[in-house]
C-alpha cells in the first residue's frame, strides 16, 4: 500500500540503486511460495475420549445361519456393498470389507455341509438420545433374532429394531432405559475438510472398546449405493468397528464407520465412514416412520459427457440428461427425454449423482421447480414429487423374454455401425412393443468409436440429434445436419432391453 501510494510521485526521484532494490524486492516477493500454516497435532485425545466414550456401545447379535461352504467372509445379500466387495475380490484375488458380520463364530450342533448353526456377530454403535435410540449399520444386525447392547461401563441391555435402510446400510435400534443415557450429537459433515483430525471408536475384532485416531483422507467417496457419501479415513477401522461413530474434535459424530478396503482382512488405512448429513436424515425418518420416505422425480437420467455437450452445442458438460420418462411425477409435469436438468428446487445440478441425492432428500409430495434445457433453451416445470420406495415396489417385474438378435436384411454402414430399418418382423423377434420405431444396429466395427462406447448388435437407435428416426435415411440426414452446423459429434438415443441411454459419436 505504501509503495503504491508513493509510486506516482517518487519513481523519478529515486536513485537507480533504490529502484533496482525495490524491483528485486518485488521479484523475490512474487517468487515466494505460498505457505499454509497447519494446525499442530493435539497434545492428546484423552479428554475427548473420556467425554464421548459412555455413549459408544458394543453390539452382539445371535442368528441362525446356514453353514458356509467356501470359508470366505460373509456379505449379507442385498447389502449396498455386496457388488463392491465382489468387484474388489475379482480385482485382488482376495479382500475384506468390514461389511461382513463382524466376528462370526458358528456355535451349537450341526457341523455338516449346509447344516444350520447359531452365529454370533459383533459390531458397534452409539446412543443418539437420552431415551435409548442407538445407531449402527444394518449389516451388523441383519437377520439377527437377538440383539444385545453393552455399554462402556459394562451395563447390558436388549435392543429391538426400530427400522433399517439397506440403501445406506443404517439401522436404528431402541433400548428401554430406566434413567437418561449419555448420548452424542450428530455434527455437520459438510464442514469437514480433507486433513481434519477424527477419532474412530468401536469394538474391533471383538476385543472390546477401542479408539483410533487419524485424518479425513478424502471426501465424497462412493462404493455402490445411489446415496453414498463416504469419508475415507486412515483412522484404524477393523472388523467389528462397523456401526461405530467417527468423531470430530468437538465430540460430534460426523460419520458412521461402515467398510474397509483391505487385501489381507486387516486395516491398511483405507476405511469408509458414511457422512453424518446422510445418516441423520435417514435416522430421523426411521425414528418417525420406521422406514425411509425419499422423494421421487420419476425419470431415468445419465451424466452429460464433454462429447455430448459438444453434440448439443452446450458451453460445458453439466447437468443430468433425461433418457426416459415413465409414468409418474416427471411425466405428469411435462418432462421429456432429451431434457437436461440444470436446477432442482433452486439448487444447481452438476451431475446425476447430485440430482439423485437432492431429490431423495426432498419431502415426498412437495412441489418443486425443475429447470431444464430443451432445444437449447431453459424451461421451468413444476413437479410434485412422489415416493421412491412406493415406485420401486410397484415397478413391473422384468420380462422373461429376451430380445432376439435381428435377422440380416439389407444394411447400411454409418459411423462404424451396420444399420437396418425396424420392420414388423424384427420388432416381434426383438420383443419390442407395438408402435416402437427406430433403426436397428445389426453389427458394430470393433475398431470404431461406437464399439468403444459400448454399442452392440441388437441395440435400437430411436433418436439422432434429439430427433426421432425411423429410417436409415433419417440417421444419415441428422448426421449431415450436425456436420453442416460445425458440430464435432452427434447424439444418439439408444435402447437396449428397454433401457435408454444417450451416446455421442464423432461425425468427422
Amino acid at each position: 500500500m505504501l509503495m503504491k501510494s508513493l509510486e506516482p510521485t517518487a519513481r523519478a526521484a529515486l536513485p537507480l540503486r533504490a529502484v533496482l532494490a525495490v524491483a528485486m524486492g518485488l521479484a523475490l516477493a512474487i517468487a515466494q511460495p505460498i505457505v499454509a500454516t497447519a494446525k499442530g497435532a493435539p497434545d492428546g485425545f484423552a479428554d475427548l475420549v473420556s467425554k464421548v466414550s459412555p455413549a459408544v456401545v458394543d453390539i452382539t447379535t445371535m442368528s441362525t445361519v446356514a453353514a458356509s461352504t467356501d470359508g470366505g467372509p460373509s456379505v449379507p445379500p442385498g447389502s449396498p456393498f455386496e457388488q463392491f466387495f465382489h468387484n474388489f475380490m475379482d480385482q485382488q484375488g482376495q479382500g475384506n470389507g468390514d461389511q461382513g458380520n463382524g466376528q462370526d463364530q458358528g456355535q451349537g450342533p450341526g457341523n455338516g455341509p449346509g447344516a444350520a448353526q447359531r452365529s454370533e456377530a459383533l459390531g458397534s454403535g452409539f446412543v443418539i438420545s437420552p431415551d435409548g435410540y442407538i445407531v449402527t449399520n444394518n449389516h451388523v444386525i441383519d437377520g439377527a433374532d437377538d440383539i444385545q447392547i453393552e455399554f462402556f461401563n459394562g451395563d447390558k441391555k436388549k435392543a429391538k429394531v426400530v427400522g433399517v435402510d439397506k440403501a445406506t446400510d443404517i439401522a436404528l435400534l431402541k433400548i428401554t432405559a430406566d434413567k437418561p443415557l449419555p448420548y452424542v450429537p450428530f455434527g455437520d459433515s459438510d464442514k469437514m475438510r480433507v486433513g481434519d483430525w477424527v477419532l474412530a471408536m468401536g469394538n474391533p475384532l471383538g476385543q472390546g472398546f477401542s479408539v483410533s485416531a487419524g485424518i479425513i483422507s478424502a471426501r465424497g467417496r462412493t462404493l455402490e449405493g445411489s446415496f453414498d457419501d463416504f469419508f475415507q479415513t486412515d483412522a484404524a477401522i477393523n472388523r467389528g468397528n462397523s456401526g461405530g461413530p467417527l468423531f470430530d474434535m468437538d465430540g460430534a459424530v460426523i460419520g458412521v464407520n461402515t467398510a474397509i478396503l483391505s487385501p489381507n482382512g486387516g486395516s491398511i488405512g483405507i476405511g469408509f465412514s458414511m457422512a453424518s448429513n446422510v445418516v441423520s436424515k435417514v435416522v430421523d425418518q426411521l425414528r418417525q416412520y420406521g422406514e425411509t420416505r425419499r422423494g421421487w422425480l420419476g425419470v431415468r437420467i445419465q451424466d452429460v459427457t464433454p462429447d455430448m455437450a459438444d453434440a448439443l452445442g452446450l458451453p460445458k458438460a453439466a447437468g443430468a440428461m433425461i433418457t426416459d420418462v415413465p409414468k409418474g411425477p416427471g411425466a405428469d409435469a411435462g418432462l421429456k427425454s432429451g431434457d437436461i436438468i440444470t436446477s432442482f428446487d433452486g439448487n444447481d445440478v452438476p451431475d446425476t449423482r447430485e440430482l439423485v441425492r437432492q431429490v431423495a432428500n426432498t419431502e415426498v409430495g412437495k412441489k418443486v421447480d425443475v429447470v431444464v434445457l430443451r432445444d437449447g433453451k431453459p424451461m421451468t416445470l413444476a413437479v410434485t414429487l412422489g415416493r421412491r420406495e412406493t415406485a420401486e415396489s410397484a415397478a413391473a417385474a422384468p420380462s422373461d423374454q429376451k430380445p432376439a438378435q435381428p435377422a440380416k436384411p439389407e444394411v447400411a454402414q454409418v459411423l462404424g455401425l451396420k444399420l437396418t430399418p425396424l420392420t414388423r418382423v424384427l420388432r416381434d423377434k426383438m420383443g419390442l412393443a407395438a408402435g416402437t420405431n427406430g433403426v436397428v444396429i445389426t453389427d458394430v466395427d470393433q475398431t470404431s468409436e461406437a464399439f468403444t462406447k459400448g454399442l452392440r448388435g441388437g441395440d435400437l437407435i430411436t433418436e439422432v440429434g434429439q430427433q426421432k428416426v425411423t429410417t436409415i435415411g433419417d440417421v444419415q440426414d441428422r448426421i449431415q445436419e450436425a456436420k453442416d452446423a460445425g458440430r464435432k459429434s452427434v447424439l444418439l438415443l439408444i435402447r437396449r432391453d428397454g433401457e435408454p441411454r444417450f451416446v455421442a459419436l464423432s461425425v468427422n
